[in-house]
């Protein structure tokens, strides 16, 4: 069984931080990316970022670029994303999602949400301006 442990949303004002983590268990190997995707209030879901478990590559929606960074600690299987400069178009609730990476030669964010397979419950992230 798949699970994920997410933490780190929360209110802040534009211009802020946050950090959310999340804990993955239930997968055995490195043949997987892990990363976000998001429900704003009005708009469809987004996918925000993702790394590559096997050889860390990172990617990122174009308006996160420069401002969000995600990372990967191996040993406690966990995730990160790191939020700064946060505007108020970054409000939505932030899913921790897993996807392989094996049904496709060349990776991509878009391919992250593409081939998404397990996701948690999500936490919340509200930006005021």
């Amino acid at each position: 069984e798949v699970t994920f442990v997410e933490s780190g949303g929360g209110s802040v004002q534009a211009g802020g931080s946050l950090r959310l983590s999340c804990t993955a268990s239930g997968f055995t190997g490195d043949d997987y990316a892990i990363g976000w995707f998001r429900q704003p209030p009005t708009k469809q879901r987004e996918v925000v970022s993702c790394i590559v478990r096997s050889d860390g590559s990172a990617y990122y929606k174009d308006s996160v670029k420069g401002r969000f960074a995600v990372s990967v600690d191996k040993a406690k299987d966990t995730a990160f994303l790191q939020m700064k400069a946060l505007k108020s178009e970054d409000t939505g609730v932030y899913y921790c999602a897993v996807a392989p990476t094996t049904y496709e030669s060349s990776w991509s964010l878009t391919a992250f949400g593409r081939f998404l397979e397990h996701w948690g419950k999500g936490t919340r992230v509200t930006v005021s301006s």
